[in-house]
């Protein structure tokens, strides 16, 4: 089940809400409610995976509880090594065995290896969102970041809260441990009516111009590399570049409203991130909770920015490509890391040298750089085909102009791709970013709240008429 469902929208998220508001104020009986509808709606997609979420569960808050209980450093490290290794081994079974095996008998059909034969896995809906949480938990206690949490329904509410259960944001302990127990004092009547403006807002942005995109993007990736030409080629990367940005954070806008109306704050998951003017400044604005994960839980570790030159180069790069290859099993998402960490290594030697310095990288050529890098690198995340995606690209530079294949776009196309492109870069200018400061973080108040609450009222119906018109309703994060 996703938001933008129509069994989501009709029946699911509106029953959740009455009910969740005609409970007493316990927050016991109110956890108890979030965690129930949290099984239900992981349950609803995926029922016999249920069972891994509570055995994990169960195993990483006994184990993470016994290692708090010690002092002794060895000890310490021992059960904070057998959660991690559970979890990383989960992941790992589940996300990347066939990749490995199909790897191993591609390397075998050239060197004549006796072939392995498996049947194909099934991926966990969410795995490599609650995986790392898990991860969180555990180190976030261990450095006496927080303490552990004192009930097991409380830790089972963190990992499962469906708002974020299946793409995030990925929530780090230490940023909701103390509203777990204190959510309840910010569920109040103000939270509540701009929660579910944030949340109208992430559906429009999902369904209004993330379907409509990306519908016109899957046929134009779809076609066999003769059949296209250059501008056809970028009009489909540019319609999947605004496609993935509209349909991801459209979907974290939804998760942060429907958790504000409980009384939560979930960690924003992107700032505008094509008005960036390097590729660096791309990834402090686009799914900013995986590249804090990614700092705090792994590059920090291998030394962050301590180490010598050479060895923080080796560490960005390395960190690139894991993030690639956390994003999906192909050789594309690590070539698609692989891409930015050359260039965000390029980067960090440039700026050292002073190349980047100055007015450059904080002009508009430094932002239409940025986007260009962006727009290509789509690609290879876009297709797993390897070989298909370089010669995708091939096609971006080739300057065929050709006719001999005639495409039919559909009547709505450009005009929301270029409505996307423009709320994409709309924070530029400056009353518009101090407005949308003032929706997302302070909230709205009085005449301006009930305005925007009727909007989005209607912007739900419209959304709702949409979905009921059509199959197309995609999410691209969901396989992840």
């Amino acid at each position: 089940m996703v938001f933008s469902s129509l069994l989501f929208l009709t029946v699911f998220f509106p029953l959740f809400v009455l009910g969740y508001f005609l409970l007493p104020g316990k927050i016991n009986i109110k956890h108890l409610y979030i965690l129930t509808a949290s099984f239900i709606f992981y349950a609803w997609g995926e029922p016999k995976f249920v069972w891994i979420i509570f055995f994990t569960t169960i195993v990483d808050y006994f184990l993470v509880k016994k290692m708090n209980s010690y002092d002794d450093p060895f000890k310490r490290k021992l059960f904070l090594v057998f959660p991690i290794l559970l979890n990383v081994g989960l992941l790992s079974y589940f996300k990347y065995f066939n990749f490995f095996v199909d790897s191993f008998n591609q390397l075998g059909s050239i060197f004549d290896f006796p072939l392995i034969k498996v049947s194909q896995i099934v991926l966990p809906i969410g795995i490599s969102f609650f995986t790392f949480e898990s991860i969180t938990y555990s180190v976030d206690v261990y450095r006496r970041v927080h303490k552990p949490l004192d009930k097991f329904w409380e830790y089972q509410m963190y990992i499962i809260f469906f708002p974020k259960l299946i793409a995030g944001p990925i929530v780090r302990y230490h940023e909701i441990s103390d509203q777990i127990q204190d959510h309840i004092h910010h569920d109040h009547f103000h939270n509540r009516l701009n929660g579910f403006i944030r949340f109208a807002i992430g559906l429009g942005k999902k369904v209004l111009i993330a379907n409509v995109l990306g519908r016109q993007a899957d046929e134009i990736f779809g076609l066999s590399p003769a059949e296209l030409t250059t501008p056809l080629a970028w009009l489909g990367a540019l319609a999947y570049t605004i496609q993935i940005y509209f349909d991801f954070s459209g979907y974290s806008d939804m998760a942060i409203g429907i958790s504000r109306m409980l009384g939560f704050k979930l960690p924003e998951n992107f700032n505008h991130p094509y008005i960036s003017k390097s590729v660096t400044e791309f990834w402090k604005r686009w799914h900013i909770t995986l590249g804090n994960w990614m700092r705090n839980y792994l590059y920090i570790p291998l030394g962050g920015n301590r180490a010598s030159k050479e060895r923080v180069l080796f560490n960005l790069f390395l960190v690139f490509i894991l993030s690639g290859f956390w994003h999906g099993a192909g050789w594309n998402f690590i070539v698609w890391g692989m891409y930015y960490g050359l260039f965000l290594v390029g980067e960090r030697i440039l700026i050292k040298k002073g190349s980047l310095d100055g007015a450059g990288m904080r002009s508009y050529m430094g932002m239409f750089y940025t986007f260009m890098v962006v727009v290509i690198g789509w690609v290879f995340f876009r297709l797993e085909d390897l070989p298909l995606a370089f010669k995708y690209v091939h096609k971006m530079f080739s300057f065929d102009f050709s006719h001999d294949y005639v495409f039919v776009f559909q009547e709505d196309f450009f005009f929301f791709l270029v409505a996307g492109l423009l709320l994409s870069f709309s924070t530029l200018n400056s009353r518009i970013d101090r407005f949308q400061q003032k929706v997302f973080e302070v909230g709205l108040y009085r005449n301006e709240l009930y305005l925007f609450v009727l909007l989005g009222i209607a912007m739900y119906f419209i959304c709702l008429i949409s979905l009921s018109g059509g199959l197309y309703n995609p999410f691209i994060y969901f396989k992840f």
